[in-house]
């Protein structure tokens, strides 16, 4: 694996993105993690609490794997974006064509790239597929759109999407805590996932396909797949991911730009314009992307200062009186401060 060292000059630039997670963490009750590269190192490395709360609990560490939540997206995005690029499908291709049920109305107009940028319409309405809206007309953070498109990617290439991020990332670069994981199976560097009783969105399964909702990451790890992407898929010198599949899942792919709702990439949001209502904060520079979790994750990369920053927690949803979304907004104009007052003191 790369070796990141830690920068020799002033790392207290960063303390307040230091701070912001830690006050986080404490309103949410929870252990948490916060890694950050930048100039192509490690400049910070913080981890907070225990890994549950049990008396006995581990504390977390470098090597703890946190719940990563919808932040696996970006991995499911890579996929897509691989499969594309070796000509397996097209980003435009309309998705009935690789549906069994492919007379199904639902499907009619829907591309996917609609699957990839959240403009399809689809939802589940008392477990039926519905339309809400026509595709490329609106956006809406839906989940119909994951299980398509891995099933799309699982046709098309003939492998999972953990088979290809196995083949094409975790081997060659030796990332060692980043994986779908078995439930039924206990893992000591697993953090514990802290959730209310009978929420109805956390999902338990061991299909490690990389299709469900199982993910663990360091935050080392986390970042350093950020920095991946920072690096248009070079390492250690070498072009180990051809630099079109990365500019691909991280430009905005959005169609009708011009609408006023969310930019994705490949499942990544990516920072145009700011709008009323953005998973990014208003001070972080346009070409930047992002995606948050349920788990109060967070994975921020911004070319235009030459930085990564992730955040993790073990608490699977947010107590009263925290805003998520602004915490995470927040966050990430923190961090857009404290880049910018480094190059500028540097």
């Amino acid at each position: 694996m790369k070796k990141l060292h830690l920068k020799n000059t002033d790392k207290t630039l960063f303390n307040e993105v230091r701070t912001h997670v830690k006050n986080s963490a404490n309103r949410l009750g929870s252990g948490a993690a916060l890694c950050m590269i930048h100039n192509d190192k490690i400049i910070t490395e913080s981890y907070f609490g225990k890994q549950s709360n049990a008396k006995d609990a581990r504390d977390v560490q470098a090597d703890t794997q946190f719940h990563i939540a919808s932040v696996r997206k970006t991995y499911i995005g890579f996929a897509a974006a691989y499969a594309v690029y070796h000509d397996y499908f097209s980003i435009d291709d309309p998705i009935s064509i690789y549906m069994e049920d492919a007379n199904l109305a639902v499907y009619e107009g829907i591309t996917v790239r609609h699957l990839l940028t959240h403009t399809h319409g689809l939802k589940i309405v008392n477990g039926e597929l519905v339309r809400e809206y026509n595709p490329g007309e609106s956006w809406a953070y839906r989940g119909p759109s994951i299980e398509l498109l891995t099933a799309i990617i699982k046709k098309t290439t003939g492998k999972s999407v953990a088979d290809i991020l196995r083949e094409q990332v975790y081997e060659p670069l030796g990332f060692i805590s980043t994986e779908w994981i078995k439930m039924s199976e206990p893992h000591l560097k697993i953090a514990d996932t802290i959730r209310d009783a009978n929420n109805p969105f956390w999902v338990e399964t061991d299909n490690i396909d990389g299709s469900d909702m199982n993910m663990y990451v360091s935050a080392r790890e986390l970042a350093l797949w950020g920095y991946l992407h920072l690096r248009e898929g070079e390492w250690e010198g070498k072009q180990v991911i051809p630099r079109d599949i990365i500019k691909m899942a991280t430009a905005i792919q959005t169609p009708n730009e011009r609408l006023p709702i969310e930019k994705n990439g490949f499942l990544w949001f990516v920072k145009g314009s700011n709008q009323p209502f953005s998973q990014i904060g208003d001070a972080v520079p346009k070409g930047s992307f992002q995606l948050l979790g349920y788990t109060n994750v967070a994975l921020l990369v911004i070319p235009e200062e030459n930085v990564v920053a992730v955040r993790t927690f073990n608490r699977y949803g947010s107590p009263e009186n925290y805003d998520y979304l602004s915490d995470i907004r927040s966050f990430g104009d923190v961090v857009s401060k404290c880049s910018i007052k480094a190059r500028t003191e540097e």
